[in-house]
Formats: C-alpha cells, structure tokens, sequence
C-alpha cells in the first residue's frame, strides 16, 4: 500500500516537474518491479508477534523486577524502559511491519483506510499472541511467591480510568498518525516521538489507570494470570481513543503546500501505510 502510493506520489511529481514522459513511465515501471521485492506478509506478522513479546518482557518485566527487588527499578525508571522499548522496536523491525504491536492502533489504520481490513485480524492475532508469550515467560522466571500481576487494573473508579485510557490513547494515537502517516513529518524521528510519548503517558498515567494504550498490553499478563476483572475497559477504551485519534489527525492533516513540498521526505515505517 505505501509503496503504491510513493510510486504514484514520484509520478505526478515526474510530470509537473515537466520530465518527458517516457521518462516518467520507465521510472514508475522500474519502482513497480521493485515494489514486487516487498516483504512477504507471514514475514510481518511475524515481526509483530516479536516486537509485541519483546514491548511486554521489557516493560511488564520492569514491573515486575520493581516489585521483586524492593522498588529498585522505580515508578519513573519503569516509564523509561516502556518509552526506550517502543523506541527500538520501532526502529527494529517498522521498516518490515509498520511497528504496530497494538490492536488498538491497527485498528484505527484500518479504520482511516491506510491498513487493509483483510490483515487486521491476523495482526491482531499476532500481537495478543506475543503478548501471551512474553507474560508466559515473566511467570515462568518469576513463579511461586515472586509472581506478582503485572497486567492492568483501575486504582480509582472504572469510569476514570476508562476516561484516562481513551484521552492518552487519543494522544498516542494523534503522535503516530502524524508521524508515521504523513510525509511532511522528520519520519526518521518516528520512534523517538512515539517512544517519548508512551513514556509521558506512562508517567502521569499509570499511577491512576496503568496506562496500557494497548489491548494486547493488557490482555497477556489477564490471559495467564486469569485475572479478567475490569479487562473490558483496556479492550474498549484504547481502541475507541485510538480511532478517534487517527480521524482528528485526518482534520487537520488538509493542507495547500504544493504535492512536490508533501512528497519530499519518506519514512521507514511503510508498513503504516505514509500517504
């Protein structure tokens, strides 16, 4: 799909820059040859089961690895391995998948139609499977009297939290859209700005709500430790935050700068599906 739409984009920007026309064609026939090289579909899926499994062992290892050493780690220490773990995954493998690791998220490109809906479930599949997997792992290590809950739960009332989810969801969700839908973002700044915002979140956030953004965060550490009490709200509220995060962005994404402006820069994160 993005490379669809680069090749398409360079088209038009052949013709207005006034190039001969046999020179546009050869080129978008050399970048439709290319665009067969893509990366085979089981191959991303596979790099969101991974991305998702490592985003949980690090940041509900961190949680856990906190209650188990005497709060070595700390509240803000735990915000910054979830900021620097969304980082590298982002900068790992969102060249192969688009980096989602979050069914709230694939959703919500879906949704704005920059996510085919066909791969929308296994995706999704994908994500709570390497979430299950990697909260497996943390009970394994850390059994007996060391396991400690590491999922999500409200520390005030369910209709707070609910709030909460949905506004920082909105806001994550606002940063990718921006930043991984639109070429006249620093696309290469894609995993910082998402890295530095799910540290933000987690900063102010978690204390009240957890701060999970994330379905696939959430659903995991229930599923193994089969604590479902609330579960509803880290399903629900993400996902609607994140939807209605990518619509605003669409808003104001309308703009009167000239195609060849908008096209300039590129992104690694393809598999979003830039326009």
């Amino acid at each position: 799909m993005a490379e669809n739409s680069a090749t398409n984009g360079n088209h038009v920007l052949n013709v207005e820059d006034g190039k001969p026309s046999h020179q546009s064609s050869s080129k978008t026939n050399q970048e439709s040859s290319n665009s067969c090289l893509c990366v085979p579909f089981m191959q991303k899926v596979i790099a969101e089961v991974l991305g998702t499994y490592f985003l949980i062992f690090a940041g509900c290892g961190s949680v856990v690895v906190n209650l188990n050493t005497d709060k070595t780690v700390s509240f803000p220490g735990i915000a910054i391995v979830w900021g620097l773990v969304v980082m590298v995954m982002i900068y790992s493998v969102g060249h192969i998948s688009g980096a989602h690791f979050n069914p709230a998220v694939t959703v919500a490109f879906a949704t704005t139609k920059r996510f085919p809906w066909k791969q929308v479930p296994p995706y999704v599949a994908a994500q709570v499977l390497g979430s299950i997997l990697a909260s497996g792992t943390l009970r394994l290590i850390f059994e007996n009297h060391q396991d400690h809950f590491a999922g999500t739960s409200p520390k005030g009332t369910p209709l707070q939290s609910f709030v909460i989810e949905f506004i920082i969801t909105f806001y994550l969700m606002f940063v990718v859209s921006g930043v991984a839908t639109d070429n006249r973002a620093i696309g290469e700044l894609a995993g910082l700005a998402v890295g530095s915002t799910v540290l933000l979140n987690v900063m102010f956030a978690g204390p009240i709500s957890g701060a999970s953004m994330n379905p696939a965060r959430s659903l995991g550490p229930a599923i193994v430790s089969s604590h479902y009490k609330d579960l509803w709200i880290y399903i629900v509220s993400p996902t609607l935050g994140a939807i209605c995060g990518a619509l605003v962005y669409n808003v104001i994404r309308f703009t009167d700068k000239p195609l060849r402006e908008i096209t300039k820069s590129g992104s690694f994160l393809k598999g979003a599906g830039r326009t």
